[in-house]
């Protein structure tokens, strides 16, 4: 606009004083201008990319590759394009960094007519998260730098990156017992291995229960009595409030929390014992914002690099308060979903613990441990799982601090309620995280 304003002024103050050569300039410039204005119009519309990616889910320190292509679909050549990949900058830089770049998401070149460009680069995952990747944007203009045009020519994809899985030798695998002590509320199965008595034949009863020798003895019908089995498991309740979870322990403690949670999901499962995640954490699906309809159709031009990015981001707070749930089940689809669901697992202002408690409570199976993982214990958070205890529920926590001051405050708190307590230290101690019992009440 600038310039166009500047030109006809020019051509004004060359037809009021009759300067024939300032006229002349004028319109070649003005020529120029819209020839150029044209030119990089064109060049920005002839442009399409094509994303390879290798993988949209890894493992902590897996590595992706991912492929860039850039067409020319016209007769004309393009003189020059940068073309450059959107990266997370926050996951980039840390501290600590979450994802590593390996080559340059970002380069200069021309594009021919009916030719192609590619570029390559690899990211390797850190940490666990859910990360955007792209879009893709070109900058393209005429070589008198009268016109930049941006433009979107890819749609982002998402990367996930899995929390890692550490076996746990923590509990005596092969007796089937759960992580902690169950309550059997009432008979669910009967365990034909272990017979505990005898009694009078009852109609209804199968021919495999009656107990032929005791028949044959008195002379009347006796079936076998067996011990009850029950439903074992754990009910893993993750706390992510951003106030028990202070910032000067982040990222560490609240991705050592997700670790050993995913690491007891995986051991239950190889256990065929039921297992179920429920957080006041925040789905990093939940900030993604809204994509307009040029970008779903992967065209739509910008001004400025500051535009094209913003066009496509994860909004940095959500206001969902809805707690994340997923009930308790057995197998592997299930255990897959409890594994996504844990690597995008964010810190939010929302729900505190035992807000979170009373809310899912009629969610939680009875017949599993309900096992808290959590930082730090406020009063009203101990009287809320010391409620659960009163309610019959096995609860069992999970401190995961350093031993400190507030650990010890942790420790007393929930011992006051008759909670059994097991210390998250490091990784290290996650293989025997529920062996190593800190003090049971």
């Amino acid at each position: 606009m600038r310039t166009l304003v500047g030109l006809a002024l020019l051509l004004i103050v060359g037809l009021l004083f009759g300067a024939s050569l300032l006229v002349y300039a004028a319109y070649v410039m003005f020529a120029v201008f819209w020839i150029s204005r044209y030119l990089t119009q064109r060049w920005t519309q002839a442009l399409v990319a094509t994303r390879t990616v290798s993988a949209q889910q890894i493992d902590v320190e897996q590595t992706i590759s991912v492929q860039l292509r850039i067409d020319n679909r016209d007769s004309w050549s393009v003189f020059w394009v940068l073309l450059e990949e959107i990266l997370p900058a926050a996951a980039l830089l840390g501290p600590p960094p979450a994802l590593k770049v390996e080559g340059s998401p970002l380069r200069l070149s021309n594009v021919p007519a009916h030719s192609s460009r590619v570029m390559s680069y690899r990211i390797q995952g850190l940490r666990r998260g859910y990360f955007p990747i792209g879009p893709a944007v070109a900058e393209t203009g005429d070589l008198l730098g009268l016109h930049r045009r941006f433009r979107t020519l890819a749609e982002p994809f998402y990367l996930l990156v899995l929390p890692k899985l550490i076996p746990l030798d923590g509990y005596d695998v092969a007796s089937r017992r759960p992580v902690g002590e169950v309550k059997v509320s009432y008979r669910l199965l009967e365990d034909s291995t272990m017979i505990s008595g005898i009694r009078k034949y009852q109609t209804g009863d199968p021919l495999r229960s009656i107990h032929w020798r005791a028949t044959a003895r008195t002379g009347q019908l006796q079936s076998k009595q067996y011990q009850p089995t029950s439903v074992a498991g754990a009910n893993l309740v993750l706390d992510m409030h951003v106030e028990s979870n202070p910032d000067h322990h982040e990222p560490v403690r609240t991705d050592l929390a997700v670790t050993a949670a995913a690491s007891i999901c995986h051991t239950l499962l190889q256990v065929q014992q039921q297992f179920g995640v429920v957080s006041n954490g925040r789905d990093a699906v939940d900030r993604l914002a809204q994509r307009t309809p040029l970008l779903k159709s992967q065209s739509q031009e910008f001004e400025s690099i500051a535009a094209a990015r913003s066009s496509v981001v994860m909004r940095r707070k959500s206001e969902r308060l809805r707690p994340v749930v997923l009930p308790a089940a057995r197998g592997p689809e299930h255990f897959t979903q409890c594994h996504q669901t844990l690597a995008r697992l964010e810190r939010t202002d929302g729900l505190p613990l035992e807000d979170l408690l009373i809310e899912t409570q009629s969610r939680l199976a009875r017949d599993a441990t309900v096992f808290v993982i959590l930082q730090e214990v406020t009063e009203t958070a101990a009287l809320a799982l010391g409620l659960l205890v009163r309610q019959g529920y096995s609860v069992a926590a999970i401190v995961n601090n350093y031993e400190n001051d507030a650990f010890e405050i942790a420790l007393s708190r929930l011992l006051a309620q008759r909670i059994a307590v097991y210390h998250l230290l490091n990784e290290e101690s996650i293989p025997s995280i529920c062996k190593d019992l800190v003090l049971r009440y």
